[in-house]
């Protein structure tokens, strides 16, 4: 499919309309009343990571329970991230050598890598960083007021 991929509408509302065309409103899926609670597969980083990222997702409406699954995926791709990073700090060593004493690369240099791009991809999906639509919490509460006004 040619073209960016399509955004969360509420991160478009947060963006802005810098085309002034009309904003289509798809359907929306169904959103809890509270933040929700970590699923029970999550341990260690991956639930520390969905405790401190998920009530701003919730309260900036980037969360609905559709996302749940999606969103733990990615809390895991971070807490696999994290302990291969660790693992690779405690070693010191990029290179291991094999059984016939050849270099070979470290696995964890492999983990660590495989898990950049999952973990860069959901924070854009879930706009956690500044292209995925988010400056300062002011600026971005000023265009969700703004971009509500219009819409509503």
């Amino acid at each position: 499919m040619p073209g960016p991929p399509p955004e969360h509408p509420h991160l478009r509302l947060v963006k802005g309309n810098p085309g002034k065309r009309r904003a289509r409103v798809p359907p929306e899926p169904a959103r809890a009343d509270e933040c929700p609670p970590p699923p029970n597969h999550l341990n260690g980083y991956a639930r520390e990571a969905w405790l401190e990222l998920t009530p701003e997702l919730h309260r900036l409406n980037l969360l609905t329970v559709l996302d749940v699954g999606p969103f733990s995926a990615s809390c895991s791709a971070y807490a696999h991230l994290r302990q291969a990073e660790e693992a690779l700090q405690r070693s010191g060593e990029l290179t291991i050598k094999t059984a016939e004493s050849h270099p070979r690369a470290n696995p964890l240099v492999r983990i660590s890598s495989q898990r950049w791009p999952t973990c860069s991809a959901s924070a854009l999906q879930f706009g956690l960083t500044p292209p995925g639509g988010y400056g300062s919490a002011a600026a971005s509460s000023r265009r969700l007021r703004r971009a509500s006004s219009v819409i509503c």
